[in-house]
């Protein structure tokens, strides 16, 4: 990793547990801001540590568009939490062989970037 590419991923890192410390819940309840909080700041701790040591520098840029994306779409929502993802047609079929293969790469094509990690963790 690069001195550039650390610098840009505490910087990250930094942003988000500002963003925890300041959040404020849509519904202005004190216990769901508080919930809302520890969630966000759990959330990029367990994401943060789990690709510590990732060296490759294609996906460091990944998880860096991922951590940005997961960002903006949580501030303009006022959501901390990730945003359903919707199937393809027939994406829980259970039929094996080639048919299961193409709606696996189905899946992962629908999966947007800011939910790469969001199984991992689950």
């Amino acid at each position: 990793m690069t001195a550039a590419t650390r610098q840009e991923v505490l910087s990250l890192y930094r942003r988000v547990l500002r963003i925890a410390r300041t959040w404020k819940a849509q519904s202005a309840l004190l216990q769901d801001t508080e919930r809302e909080r520890l969630y966000i700041a759990e959330e990029a701790q367990t994401l943060f540590r789990q690709n510590k040591q990732v060296t490759d520098p294609q996906s460091i840029k990944t998880y860096i568009e991922e951590c940005q994306a997961r960002i903006e779409i949580g501030l303009h929502y006022r959501n901390p939490y990730p945003r359903p993802t919707y199937l393809p047609p027939m994406g829980l079929a259970t039929q094996k062989g080639r048919k299961l293969r193409a709606q696996a790469r189905l899946r992962k094509q629908a999966k947007p970037i800011y939910l790469e990690s969001h199984d991992e963790t689950s």
